[in-house]
């Protein structure tokens, strides 16, 4: 695999534990312990990435910590500090119809079911009872509106998602 290929960030590491190379890990995947599914892992510092593997881990306290393949002290592990971990996208399981990585969404114009052009999905926001879709609006915008927040609730608001069209279609009244 080339380090050119599409990564996204699945977590950092943090300080080194005991004096044998572990590390603490700062998950970002939805299931904490998920990010020990994947493998190899990217290690990135300042824009240069280096594959590793994870040769150990376990829970500790309320954490992780791992054991990487070639760290093998805590002099080691201390140069990794806060370096992100990532891993290639074709490395993500393929979602059952309907579901969407929140990658994929970004950069989807938004369109309401009457054909009002809302913008662009610029990012994603996690609120605890749903997710939102930040719309980056037109300059021309009707409205006047800079940005739109608009719940990702299926069914009621976002009517479909289509991403060979590169397109998300609302039922949402474009003065909101």
């Amino acid at each position: 695999m080339s380090q050119e290929q599409a990564k996204f960030i699945a977590g950092k590491l943090g300080a080194p534990y005991g004096i044998k190379g572990w590390l603490k890990v700062h998950s970002f995947t939805d299931d904490p312990e998920g990010i020990f599914d994947f493998s190899p892992w990217l290690i990135g510092q300042q824009g240069n990435w280096q594959t590793v593997e994870v040769v150990d881990w376990r829970r500790h306290n309320k954490g992780f910590i791992a054991k990487l393949a070639s760290v093998e002290d805590r002099d080691q592990a201390n140069v990794l500090t806060n370096a992100e971990i990532a891993v290639f996208e074709e490395q993500l399981p393929d979602l059952p119809d309907g579901e969407f990585y929140w990658r994929d969404l970004i950069g989807l114009s938004v369109v309401t079911n009457k054909g009002y052009d809302l913008g662009k999905v610029d990012d994603m926001l996690e609120t605890g009872s749903n997710d939102v879709l930040v719309v980056k609006a037109n300059p021309n915008d009707g409205f006047g509106k800079g940005e739109r927040l608009i719940p990702y609730l299926t069914e009621s608001v976002v009517l479909k998602v289509d991403l060979d069209a590169k397109e998300v279609t609302v039922d949402w009244d474009p003065s909101f």
